[in-house]
């Protein structure tokens, strides 16, 4: 919901590392994936219960992930790029419920699958969007410079992060905010699916 207001600011916060880890040779692709596997590993924290180091792995993976971008645009954005991006992204946010679920079974595992299907629907509505503009010429006013269009929503990438380190923080609570997330995510499906509705008719 708030990508857009503070995408200039993390791309400002950002420029500097980048510009050092593009000298060094370090590209972009290698970033995404670095990314993934550091978030991958948040799992197994959260499966042990290990909530803080499972909070670090997860703004590890996001740090990686705006980087990525940064060096991106230093060196030139690639069509491997923004598929690496947008695909492992989305794994990993599914993964996280997974830990959760993981960790404790009996509380956790249905809220888990309710959230897991939610961003199935934000997801599969997200790209579908993204193929059909592709093909139409079009891109996102509000997100110039991603690879993709990027179609906004109720639950973003902030939103999302936002609701991942709450769990962490409060992991008694993870039930109620997961469903809580899902029903946001579920609004946010609904609304794509109108504009898609409008926007390709």
């Amino acid at each position: 919901m708030i990508d857009a207001l503070i995408l200039p600011i993390q791309q400002a916060a950002l420029r500097r590392p980048a510009r050092w880890l593009s000298r060094c040779g370090i590209g972009a692709d290698h970033l995404s994936i670095a990314g993934f596997a550091v978030g991958v590993m948040a799992v197994p924290a959260l499966a042990s219960g290990w909530w803080l180091v499972a909070l670090a792995l997860i703004c590890a993976n996001r740090l990686l992930d705006g980087l990525d971008g940064a060096v991106a645009r230093i060196a030139g954005p690639t069509d491997r790029g923004a598929f690496l991006d947008v695909a492992l992204d989305f794994l990993f946010y599914a993964l996280v419920p997974l830990g959760f679920a993981l960790q404790d079974p009996a509380p956790n595992g249905l809220p888990a699958a309710a959230l897991i299907a939610a961003f199935t629907g934000t997801g599969s509505s997200f790209l579908a969007f993204a193929a059909i503009a592709a093909r139409r010429g079009q891109r996102a006013e509000a997100f110039p410079h991603k690879g993709i269009y990027y179609l906004g929503g109720l639950t973003e990438g902030f939103e999302t992060i936002a609701i991942f380190a709450a769990m962490c923080l409060f992991p008694n609570a993870f039930p109620a905010l997961a469903w809580g997330f899902s029903a946001a995510c579920a609004i946010t499906t609904l609304l794509r699916w109108r504009m898609g509705w409008i926007a390709f008719r």
